[in-house]
């Protein structure tokens, strides 16, 4: 059975909204399907999420991307059923991101297909995903990709 949390995507993308380290460094999701399976997360403009250049902080953008697939994947497989973690990330800063900046991320079917064939006999899965965080005219400021850690909780794998 899953969380209320992740049973409602509104109170999920309410909560999080509120999370102190989304609130208070200008992150909200703006944008979360019913599935769990798309999100659109964007970076407001305010005076202290900005560099010594006048650009994003780096750290505010790799922040926007931090949780996100492992979340949705909680919502698309099921927290209780899944161990879940971001084992590796790096990111490719391209251009100064300036304004307010925006990262969709996407869970394809052929994504959950993998991972359920993967970790069914119980083994570690460690998918990974990238995600592009775009300006106001459409401009790529970064690449970002994450490697999760994927494993059916000790309960659930077979004997």
């Amino acid at each position: 059975m899953k969380s209320l949390f992740f049973r409602h995507p509104f109170l999920f993308r309410l909560i999080m909204n509120l999370w102190p380290p989304f609130f208070f460094c200008g992150i909200r999701i703006a944008e979360l399907s019913h599935d769990f399976r798309y999100a659109r997360v964007e970076l407001k403009w305010r005076p202290w999420t900005r560099n010594v250049n006048n650009s994003q902080y780096g750290g505010s953008l790799f922040s926007m991307t931090d949780p996100m697939f492992a979340l949705l994947l909680f919502g698309c497989l099921g927290w209780d059923r899944y161990l879940i973690w971001d084992k590796f990330a790096d990111i490719d800063y391209i251009a100064p991101g300036k304004g307010r900046l925006t990262a969709e991320f996407h869970i394809e079917d052929e994504d959950l297909h993998s991972i359920r064939k993967a970790t069914a006999s119980g083994e570690k899965h460690f998918p990974e995903f990238v995600v592009y965080v775009r300006d106001e005219q459409g401009e790529l400021v970064c690449r970002v990709r994450r490697v999760l850690y994927v494993r059916l909780r000790s309960h659930f794998r077979p004997d």
